[in-house]
C-alpha cells in the first residue's frame, strides 16, 4: 500500500445493512486510492439466521475480519460492549483512515463510538431518519458521533442539520440498495424460484420483526399475527426476523407455518434474489423498511402492522394496521384489490456508488475537523 492510499473499513452486523453498504464496497475495492476492509459480526454469524457471512463470501472482498460478538438477544448493552471491544482491537491493527457504519444496529453504534474515540473518521449511511423504537435513539447517537453523513434525501439532510450538524458534512447521495434494485444484475425470477424450492405462482412476503420498547405484548402479537396467516389463502415466503429482543417468539411462531403448504419459510435470502421475490410478490405484509424504502419502488402493496416504521410509514399507498388480528384480517381483504403505482419517493436515482465515490475521492472531506463541532440550526450554514 502506497502512503497516498486511505484504509477505509466498512462495518456489518445484519443481512440488511450488507445489502444497503454492499455496493459502496464493490466500488471502492477497484480504486487504487483505497485499501477497503471489511469487519464482518452479528447476525452474519448466527446459524438460527441463516449464517449470512456466505452472502459476503461470496463477494471475495479482498479484506474480511470475522467477529463473534453475540452474547443474548435480551443483552443489547452486552453485545454492544463486546464489539467495541473486538473492534477497537482490529482498529489497532490496521489503523483504518475512515469507518463506514450503516443505519441503527448495535453494532453501528460500537463503530461510531471505537471511531470517535480513536480519531478516526466515522462515516454514517443513512442517518437523519426516523422510525420509531430504540432504533431510533440508536440512528441518531452514531450521527451525533459520526463526522461525515451519507444521506438518503434532502428531509434527512435537514434532520442532521437541525441536531447541529454541519452542512460541509453532509453528503445526499440516495439509497445504496437502489442501485443494485434497478441494476441488471438481479437474477431472472425462476432461477430464484428454483434455488430456493419455491413452487408458487403468486404469493406474498413476510418480514415481522420484534419491537424492543414492546417486548412485553410481542408473544401475542407474533401469535395472532400467525394465526391470520394460516387462516388466511395466499401463498407467503416468510422471512425471519432480525435478532433483537423478542425475535424468539417470532420464531417459535413461525413453526406452526412449517408443514404448510401455502408457506415456505427461510432464515434469510441472498439481497439480489430477494429483490426479484418482492419486485414479483402479490404483497409484503409485516413491519420491515423493505415495505417502506424497496416495495414502493416496484409499486408493491403493503400492509405495514404496528409501530415499526410508524413515523417512516407516510406513503399514500400503505395500508396501516395495528397488531389485532380482526385489522390484519381486514388489511388482507383490502389488499386484493389494492393498486399501487410505483414511488418516485426520493431515494436516489440508482446512483448512491458513484456519488458516494466522488464525495471520498475529494480532498475536502479528509480535511473535515476530526472534532466535532455544534452548528445551530438559526446561523448561516
Amino acid at each position: 500500500m502506497s502512503s497516498s492510499q486511505k484504509k477505509i473499513l466498512f462495518l456489518t452486523g445484519t443481512r440488511a445493512d450488507f445489502g444497503k453498504i454492499k455496493s459502496l464496497i464493490q466500488i471502492l475495492e477497484i480504486q487504487q486510492d483505497f485499501e477497503v476492509f471489511v469487519f464482518v459480526t452479528g447476525m452474519h454469524l448466527q446459524e438460527l439466521y441463516g449464517y449470512t457471512l456466505i452472502e459476503i463470501e461470496r463477494c471475495n472482498f479482498k479484506n474480511v475480519f470475522i467477529f463473534e460478538n453475540h452474547t443474548h438477544e435480551t443483552t443489547m448493552d452486552l453485545t454492544l460492549a463486546r464489539t467495541i471491544e473486538g473492534l477497537s482491537g482490529y482498529c489497532k491493527t490496521i489503523n483504518p483512515d475512515m469507518i463506514v457504519v450503516h443505519g441503527d444496529r448495535v453494532e453501528t453504534l460500537a463503530g461510531a463510538i471505537v471511531g470517535s474515540l480513536n480519531n478516526i473518521l466515522v462515516a454514517h449511511i443513512e442517518g437523519g431518519e426516523i422510525s420509531g423504537t430504540v432504533d431510533e435513539l440508536i440512528r441518531h447517537s452514531v450521527s451525533k458521533l459520526s463526522h461525515i453523513h451519507f444521506v438518503s434525501n434532502k428531509q434527512a439532510a435537514k434532520r442532521l442539520l437541525q441536531m447541529g450538524e454541519i452542512n460541509e458534512s453532509v453528503f445526499t447521495i440516495g439509497s445504496p440498495d437502489i442501485d443494485i434494485m434497478f441494476s441488471d444484475l438481479l437474477p431472472d425470477l425462476d432461477v430464484v424460484k428454483k434455488y430456493y424450492q419455491i413452487p408458487f405462482q403468486k404469493f406474498a412476503i413476510v418480514m415481522f420483526h420484534p419491537v424492543t420498547t414492546e417486548f412485553k405484548g410481542m408473544q401475542k402479537y407474533a401469535h395472532d399475527f400467525v394465526e391470520v396467516l394460516l387462516n388466511d389463502n395466499h401463498n407467503y415466503i416468510v422471512i425471519y426476523p432480525n435478532n433483537d429482543l423478542g425475535s424468539q417468539f417470532i420464531v417459535e411462531e413461525y413453526e406452526k407455518l412449517k408443514d404448510n403448504p401455502r408457506f415456505r419459510i427461510f432464515p434469510s435470502l441472498r439481497f439480489e434474489y430477494f429483490l426479484m421475490l418482492l419486485k414479483n410478490s402479490q404483497f409484503i405484509i409485516g413491519n420491515s423498511s423493505a415495505g417502506i424504502r424497496e416495495a414502493p419502488y416496484y409499486g408493491i402493496p403493503i400492509i405495514n402492522i404496528g409501530t415499526r416504521q410508524q413515523n417512516r410509514a407516510i406513503h399514500a399507498d400503505i395500508i396501516n394496521t395495528d397488531y389485532s388480528g380482526t385489522n390484519i384480517k381486514e388489511a388482507l381483504n383490502l389488499i386484493v384489490s389494492h393498486k399501487v403505482n410505483p414511488s418516485n419517493e426520493d431515494f436516489g436515482q440508482g446512483n448512491s456508488k458513484e456519488l458516494f465515490l466522488e464525495c471520498i475521492k475529494n480532498q475536502d472531506i479528509w480535511k473535515l475537523n476530526h472534532q466535532k463541532q455544534f452548528r445551530d440550526f438559526n446561523e448561516k450554514q
